[in-house]
């Protein structure tokens, strides 16, 4: 492959490639889509934005994911690609779009499209150290009772979906992802419980409720029937219930629209999963519990999500005192 490297002012080197032959389209040979194909839908639209601003940034916009020809890529290009990717974003997201691009030429190679020698070169990159503050919050108690109460006042079967939908994600910590693939079938009313299927990781788990959720998931349910099928659908607004599943889009979209009529600051569906580890961390839940419930893999990734600000490391600073002077 042609190529040409050059030193920029700023001590970042710059790889430009010429004369790229097209990467191979055909699904099948193509190293991306292999990868893209491994992951659950709710993971794959995002790398693929990913996996295309590389092949963007690599080729000055010549080429997307598909056309490009990562088999191309050597160790000069790969590392070039890490220090743009540390000027543009965080560690974190930095290094799980290196992760994404080690796998695609995992793939290339697995294809026969890169010799092993140049394949570990290219993937001998080291992850980019540091950390930012934590994006997200943790949402007020004041405030989930003021988009529960406009929910609540909604007398619409919209209103007492919306109600059953925001009590289960303060209850349960569960990502929008699970909660729209949940099924009637998967609600354990005796026990209090849901069953989340879809899980990252098709990890299967039990999630157990706060106290409380059970009576707006009732009143939903004696709207929505006993029908087998999706635990929450969509309602149009003259109040029919569509035999069809909700999407995540949809899960963000109303809990934007609950926020401005109950005069709350803008919240996301994920703050009321910070919110839900947060709040037990706090009430003295041991952390590995809270990462079962939350279904982490990794136990530091639940410490990521505590939002519990200055009050609770007072609160812990406030739990030693220097010892006192013996005369």
């Amino acid at each position: 492959m042609a190529k040409e490297i050059t030193q920029k002012s700023d001590n970042i080197i710059e790889v430009m490639p010429t004369g790229l032959r097209p990467g191979n389209t055909a699904l099948d040979q193509n190293p991306a889509a292999i990868y893209l194909a491994s992951l659950r839908s709710s993971g794959r639209m995002t790398m693929q934005g990913s996996l295309n601003t590389v092949a963007q940034m690599l080729t000055q916009g010549q080429h997307d994911l598909f056309s490009m020809p990562w088999g191309q890529l050597r160790y000069q290009h790969t590392m070039a690609l890490r220090s743009q990717l540390q000027e543009r974003y965080s560690p974190a997201t930095t290094n799980k779009i290196l992760s994404a691009v080690r796998r695609v030429l995992q793939e290339a190679w697995r294809l026969g499209q890169m010799p092993s020698e140049e394949y570990h070169r290219a993937v001998d990159l080291k992850n980019v150290r540091g950390s930012r503050l934590p994006t997200g919050r943790a949402i007020k108690g004041q405030e989930v009772k003021e988009l529960l109460r406009v929910c609540r006042d909604d007398p619409r079967p919209l209103g007492r979906r919306d109600l059953a939908l925001l009590a289960l994600l303060y209850a349960s910590g569960l990502r929008r992802s699970e909660i729209v693939a949940l099924d009637l079938a998967d609600y354990d009313l005796a026990e209090n419980s849901v069953r989340v299927r879809a899980g990252k990781g098709s990890k299967e788990r039990i999630v157990y409720l706060a106290k409380g959720v059970d009576k707006p998931l009732l009143e939903w349910l004696e709207v929505r029937g006993d029908d087998p099928g999706p635990l929450f659908c969509p309602v149009s607004w003259k109040g029919k219930l569509l035999a069809r599943r909700l999407t995540d889009q949809s899960v963000a979209y109303l809990l934007s629209q609950r926020a401005k009529e109950a005069g709350v600051k803008a919240v996301s569906p994920h703050d009321f999963r910070r919110t839900f580890i947060s709040n037990l961390l706090d009430a003295g839940a041991d952390i590995s519990t809270v990462q079962q419930l939350a279904g982490h893999a990794d136990v530091n990734t639940t410490a990521r999500y505590d939002r519990r600000g200055a009050e609770a490391k007072k609160r812990a600073a406030g739990l030693i005192s220097l010892p006192e002077e013996t005369g």
